[in-house]
This record gives C-alpha cells, structure tokens and sequence, in this order.
C-alpha cells in the first residue's frame, strides 16, 4: 500500500510543479502584455489632428544612421590695446549608429572608426528630444583638434591641434504652438507621420557657453605666445517659424528657424593675466536652424537627412564672437 500511496504523492507533486511553472508563465505573459497595452495607449494617444499627423504602422522601429559634426569658432578683441583675431575650427567628427525604437522608447548604440585608429581624440555629447508640443536640442563638445590662424598687432600665428582646449555647451529648447498639425518628430525621429504640409509659430531659449584657453603645448612651442582666456557664455529668447511640407504623401521637407536676442552674457577674454569683460546687457543673436528631408518609400522603410545648426553673432566694444556648431545625420529605417 505504501508504493501506491508513495506513487501518488509523486505524481501530485510533479502535478502541482507544473501547475505552478504555467501559472508563473502565465503571469509573465499577462505582465507583457499589459505592459505592451499601456505602451500602445499611450503611443496612440491622439492629442493631435489625425488628418494631418499620425503614428506610424508597426510596433517595432529600426534604424543605421550616420552622424557628422563640426564647429567653427571666430573672435576679435582688444587687451592692453593688442589687437588680436582668431579663426579656428575642429576637426570633423563622423560616427555610425544603430536605433532600435519600441512605441516610442528607444536604445541606440554609435561607433567611431576614427577614434578607434587613435585620429579623433575629442569628446562630444549629444541629446535631441523631439514632440509635436516640447523640443529640445543639447550638445556638449570639449576638442583639442581646435586649430587656425591668429592674426594681431603681433605678427600671424598658426594654432595646432592641441595648442589649445575648447569646451562649449549648446541648448536649444522650444514650444511649438501649432503642435495639433504640425509634427517636428515626424521630420527628425520618424515617430509621426506628417500627411498634410502645415507650419507653426515657435517661441524658444537658447543658450551658448564654454571657453577656450592655450596649452602648455603652445607656450613650449613658442614661448613668446601670450596665454589667452576666452570664455563665452549668452542667454536669448526668441521666437520662431517652422514649416513641414509634404509632397506626393511620400517626401516631406521641414525648415524651421529660431533666432533669439541675447538678453544677458557673461563673455570676458583674458590675455596674459589681464581680463576684460563685455557688457552684461547686450542685445546681441542666437540662430537655430533646421532642415530635413524624409521618404517614406512605403509604410515599412523610410530613409532621410537632416541638419541643426546653432549660430551666435555676439559683437562688443571689447570682444566680437561668432560660433558656428553643426550636425548632419543621413538614415535609413524599417518599421516591423
């Protein structure tokens, strides 16, 4: 009787295991699937006109996407009654990526083969979001492939790579005001689809700050170098257009531009000790602009390009300063 009764509490056993692993299988998958619900209820969540904007097919976004950035640096000033003048660039910077984007929520993951061969040692950062109402544009940059001429009362220099050290921060950040029809995710993120053209009135803030300062590098290359400081940092607001045009429901071109009047500065330059400091309330301009080109070659694939800019043109009795940072993106993408 006790191999029977043995037998049976094995098989009761083994029973309520299996039990047990279906109903955690189980609940994994109600997990999923409700998670999957309340993403897709809030990815087809429709604040916004349907005629004119709408989500894409398809869960699941892929993207290869390559990236180039550069930044152009001009300043003049006079320090001790020297006048000086520089035009200085970076290196450009081009890296490969790959997105993968879930209703809404993304990963991605960017290589660059020329800081792999040891040629681009700069370190950039960049941050974009993008919805039809809030955007905002950040990119953090510290170079020391900043090179170029100076020009002064002291003769000419050439600046090389490494002479010195720039760190710049960019933000660009702004509402827009028609964001019911028109989508600026659909020109640069491909999370909406723009059917109908439409434009918007766009109110924003930018701001630009960093500096740049010699190296050791550039004295013991020539000791009669002056040690330099010049530090730049400016607030605007501002207001803005932007317009999405879509041609024959498969190309869509975006052009939007924010100026900004710069309502408070902190620039100065220092020369060998001495600094000066430009005036804290200049009206003075930021720029950002953008432009994209998108194609949906049907609801699955898509390719594009797209451009961001950000210009100041600062002018002082003390110190004249113009930045120039820009980013060029070409991609393709599938949506399953």
């Amino acid at each position: 009787m006790k191999p029977l009764i043995t037998w049976i509490m094995m098989v009761i056993m083994a029973w309520a295991s299996i039990m047990d692993a279906q109903a955690q299988k189980m609940t994994q998958v109600e997990r999923r699937t409700r998670m999957d619900s309340v993403l897709a209820a809030r990815y087809y969540r429709t604040p916004y006109d349907t005629n004119y904007v709408v989500r894409p097919d398809g869960k699941l976004t892929l993207k290869v996407r390559m990236n180039q950035t550069g930044n152009t640096f001009h300043a003049k000033g006079t320090v001790n009654d020297i006048y000086s003048k520089a035009d200085l660039k970076t290196s450009q910077k081009t890296t490969f990526s790959l997105a993968a984007i879930y209703r809404g929520i993304g990963v991605g993951v960017a290589i660059n083969p020329g800081k792999w061969k040891g040629l681009y040692k700069d370190y950039e950062f960049n941050f974009n979001y993008y919805s039809n109402r809030w955007s905002l544009d950040a990119s953090y940059q510290r170079s020391e492939s900043l090179a170029g001429d100076i020009h002064g009362d002291r003769g000419e220099q050439h600046l090389l790579a490494g002479d010195v050290t720039m760190k710049v921060l960019n933000l660009a950040g702004y509402y827009t005001f028609n964001h019911r029809r028109f989508s600026f995710p659909a020109a640069f993120t491909q999370s909406y689809i723009q059917r109908r053209s439409a434009g918007s009135w766009l109110a924003g803030i930018s701001y630009q700050g960093g500096s740049i300062k010699t190296n050791d590098n550039l004295i013991e290359r020539n000791p009669n170098a002056p040690t330099v400081r010049l530090y730049v940092g400016h607030f605007g607001i501002g207001g803005g257009y932007g317009y999405n045009w879509v041609l024959s429901k498969k190309w869509l071109l975006h052009f939007s531009m924010l100026p900004t009047f710069v309502v408070y500065n902190r620039n100065n330059m220092t020369v060998r000790g001495d600094r000066k400091k430009a005036q804290h309330i200049r009206f003075n301009m930021i720029f950002n602009e953008r432009a994209a080109i998108v194609h949906n070659f049907s609801p699955h694939y898509f390719a594009g390009a797209t451009l961001v800019m950000n210009n100041s043109v600062f002018d002082d009795d003390v110190v004249v300063i113009n930045q120039n940072k820009w980013r060029v993106r070409a991609f393709l993408g599938m949506r399953l």
